[in-house]
């Protein structure tokens, strides 16, 4: 009887797991195959009739707007083209000729480096990359040189739509600044004469809004001969408006540009660059919108 008794402790531990099926397995393959869904949920996936670059770059912009926390990426040079020509058209009521659309490539656009996130503090990080190895001389030497460099000429003018947003670029660029002081060309709190007399020395980066900025070109204060990069501020104010929304600035710079930039850009001697948001549902033509779930 007592041996019975020390044999019958070794059955009760199978009858602890009736259903073992149910307990989860350790092994090698439990282990490959949690690798393998976090791989892809890191790729994602994407359909067989998708291009992911083109599809995915402006929903990718869109998603770092929601986020707080997380700095823009920049926009490729295409994907800015598109934009700001659907603009110009349905602003000013035109088509543009197939020359014409010829004409505009992507190089007309400046693309900001993509190893750089792209907001105020970094905004002189993406000017230097513009120009290479030439920036210093470019973009901080402040002598002028009698037949190379015209007073009153900057190579980076930037458009934005108010004075304040103006101040708040310029600042993103003051590591440039320093020995050659950029131009504030707005109307707020500057009297035409002070600029006017500013103009009159070596000038590498202005920094304005499109109406003032056109009065000192009307006026032969602001030189264009060295104008290489156009900084288009289209980030939105708290109320939602940009350089192409808000009511009479967006006229002013369409006129501005019209008048003296579009022709250079046709030539090719200029380059735009949009810095900021894209509006939020942003869609361009020919392309199909992404939906939310996919």
């Amino acid at each position: 009887m007592g041996s019975q008794k020390a044999e019958k402790p070794s059955k009760p531990s199978l009858k602890k797991n009736p259903n073992p099926n149910k307990r989860k397995l350790l092994g090698p393959k439990t282990v490959q195959s949690k690798k393998k869904k976090k791989i892809k949920q890191r790729l994602g996936k994407t359909n067989d009739n998708e291009n992911p670059v083109q599809n995915n770059e402006i929903q990718r912009h869109h998603d770092s707007q929601n986020d707080d926390n997380q700095k823009l990426q920049p926009i490729s040079g295409s994907a800015q083209l598109r934009f700001f020509l659907e603009q110009f058209q349905s602003a000013n009521g035109l088509q543009l000729s197939s020359i014409e659309l010829e004409s505009i490539k992507d190089t007309s656009m400046m693309e900001l480096t993509q190893s750089t996130y792209q907001d105020l503090d970094t905004l002189g990080k993406h000017m230097k990359a513009a120009f290479g190895s030439s920036w210093k001389e470019v973009l901080c030497e402040k002598k002028l040189s009698e037949g190379k460099i015209e007073p009153g000429s900057p190579v980076i003018l930037v458009i934005s739509s108010s004075a304040l947003r103006s101040i708040e670029l310029l600042r993103g660029m003051r590591s440039l600044t320093k020995e050659c002081h950029a131009a504030k060309l707005f109307s707020k709190h500057m009297k035409v004469e002070e600029q006017v007399s500013l103009l009159k020395n070596r000038v590498n980066i202005a920094s304005g809004t499109p109406s003032r900025i056109k009065k000192l070109i009307d006026i032969e204060a602001l030189g264009l001969s060295r104008l290489a990069v156009i900084v288009l501020d289209i980030e939105p104010d708290v109320k939602g408006y940009s350089l192409f929304s808000l009511p009479q600035v967006k006229d002013e710079f369409w006129d501005l540009y019209k008048n003296y930039f579009h022709q250079r850009l046709l030539q090719g001697s200029l380059r735009l660059c949009l810095f900021g948001q894209l509006p939020n549902g942003t869609e361009f033509k020919g392309k199909k919108r992404r939906k939310p779930d996919e």
